[in-house]
């Protein structure tokens, strides 16, 4: 059967995909966006099965023509969903422009189902299900208040990096839904358990499940390479303009700092994740 054709701008379909760019309608359908050949394919590998595809060809980068490495061509990657089942919809470049939210779009649109966990989830074991087994269960990264989707997706890039088991966003002001967290972290959102909850629940089941509380802070002594980041750790990370909350300071078992020597503290939250990340994976490798 041939692929739907869509022309319009103005079709009613395309209309419910831009209302998935807020918050409300993607929790009231369980339903977000992945854009792109590359984030596309990345959720594909951790078992994402999308519910739509829109796609058009006009707009296919030449990278994606070609075939990008472990990905393949933009071609293939549709193929391979016809074959899965997955409704293909072709559009028209000017019904494609109308529902892309990112420059230089690649003509790849999914619409797919939202990642959903829950701390329960995690404690029972129900995690997702392209969770790569050789994830030590023993780091987690802990995001608190963080507001900028592209700082909560580049610190999942580079969660997926370093073996993190799980992250948890800590009294979310975004949801782990958002086409731009989803855009930030090249798709690794659905490659992760990734989790959302209020700061006392999530303190609580740290708690429960055996972690350290490892929160960086400026206002310590402690450098964090001289903290044990060691075994069961959750390494917290706060808001872009007031870092974490005194609730989790109170509940740390260490604070820990990084040596800066300019005028102010001016790491971006996503660097401070991924330095304490790195040094934590050192420690573990030595």
């Amino acid at each position: 059967m041939a692929d739907l054709f869509v022309t319009s701008p103005a079709n009613q379909r395309l209309k419910d995909l831009v209302a998935l760019r807020r918050r409300r309608t993607r929790e009231l359908t369980g339903r977000t966006l992945i854009e792109g050949h590359e984030e596309l394919a990345v959720a594909l590998a951790a078992g994402v099965r999308p519910r739509t595809v829109y796609y058009c060809p006009d707009l296919f980068s030449p990278a994606g023509r070609a075939g990008v490495q472990d990905i393949g061509t933009q071609d293939a990657l549709l193929d391979r969903l016809r074959c899965e089942g997955v409704e293909l919809v072709r559009l028209s470049r000017p019904a494609f422009e109308k529902v892309a939210y990112r420059e230089g779009a690649d003509g790849i649109l999914a619409e797919t189902p939202m990642p959903t966990l829950s701390l329960d989830d995690l404690s029972a074991g129900r995690l997702s299900p392209h969770r790569q087994p050789e994830r030590p269960a023993g780091l987690v990264l802990v995001c608190q208040g963080v507001e900028k989707p592209g700082n909560l997706g580049a610190m999942l890039r580079t969660a997926d990096a370093a073996g993190v088991a799980a992250v948890i966003a800590a009294d979310p002001v975004t949801d782990w839904g958002n086409p731009n967290v989803v855009r930030a972290s090249k798709g690794t959102v659905f490659a992760l358990d990734v989790v959302g909850a209020d700061t006392p629940a999530t303190i609580a089941w740290l708690r429960s499940q055996g972690f350290a509380i490892v929160v960086t802070t400026p206002d310590t002594d402690l450098r964090h390479t001289d903290a044990d980041l060691r075994g069961r750790v959750a390494i917290v990370v706060g808001s872009e303009k007031h870092g974490v909350t005194a609730e989790f300071l109170a509940a740390a078992d260490q604070r820990v700092a990084i040596p800066m020597g300019g005028r102010v503290n001016s790491l971006n939250v996503s660097v401070a994740a991924a330095v304490v990340l790195y040094e934590a994976v050192r420690q573990r490798e030595s």
